[in-house]
């Protein structure tokens, strides 16, 4: 796929990431409508994810109608060559409670992989973008060039994110217990989208999470990588879910050794 194939999707990705963002602007600060559960009580749906992810769906419909689309509320449509993974409000529970932190995540991909991804945070109205072959940026603009990379996993400003199911969260505090008395922080923002995409941009030096969806990673995984840091999947096993951390090179196989125990 050329780079001009590949600007041409990332536009239509902006356009729908930008159309839910609408929906969730418009939303955002009154009491939501439509609120019930998912997987479990603490894992929430609102009207606002629905109005966004049809959004997306009218966007694509409009400009790719043979592409499949996989989203997290509307589930798998389609079977074209290329797929769209939308996460039409990563950070749900943040939205409903008002704590100014959630995104928008729009990718497409192939068999190779994810071509383009975007991922929109409405409230600071930064826009990550990234293509296979290109240059990430923030709002249009080349990613500025990250502060050097910790030198030792001690001083390594670490993010996660705990799942909604009992059993996993159970393993999840006994990883961040290991790895916190070896670097200089941990921090839980509640989207693992604004997750990857702050560590492209160096607000983060590393991010990992297990019990994630391709929706929550697709934009986000891509936008990191492109900038230089290293994207790594952690397998099912034991009873842990699939998950992804990204961290620079230097310091990528003693976290990740450190978070698999």
């Amino acid at each position: 796929m050329t780079q001009t194939e590949e600007q041409q999707l990332l536009a239509v990705a902006l356009e729908a990431a930008r159309a839910a963002c609408a929906e969730l602007q418009s939303r955002y600060g009154r009491r939501q409508s439509g609120v019930r559960t998912k997987s479990g009580p603490t894992d929430l749906v609102s009207d606002a994810d629905i109005a966004a992810e049809s959004a997306i769906r009218s966007v694509l419909a409009s400009r790719r109608p043979g592409d499949a689309i996989l989203g997290e509320e509307g589930g798998a449509t389609g079977d074209g060559s290329l797929r769209w993974v939308v996460d039409p409000l990563d950070g749900t529970i943040n939205y409903l409670y008002e704590i100014p932190a959630f995104a928008v995540s729009v990718a497409v991909e192939d068999a190779a992989g994810t071509i383009a991804g975007v991922v929109i945070d409405p409230v600071r109205e930064e826009e990550f973008a990234g293509t296979r072959s290109g240059v990430p940026t923030l709002n249009g603009e080349p990613l500025r060039e990250r502060p050097n990379p910790p030198d030792s996993l001690a001083v390594t400003m670490v993010a996660t994110g705990f799942g909604y199911d009992q059993r996993i969260r159970t393993g999840q505090a006994e990883v961040v217990a290991r790895v916190l008395p070896h670097v200089r922080d941990i921090r839980r923002v509640g989207a693992a989208a604004l997750d990857l995409s702050w560590c492209a941009l160096g607000r983060f030096d590393a991010f990992y999470e297990r019990g994630l969806n391709a929706w929550d990673v697709a934009a986000g995984a891509l936008v990191a990588e492109r900038s230089g840091l290293v994207v790594r999947e952690f397998p099912e096993s034991d009873g842990q879910p699939w998950g992804v951390m990204t961290a620079p090179a230097n310091i990528v196989e003693q976290l990740y050794d450190l978070i698999v125990g």
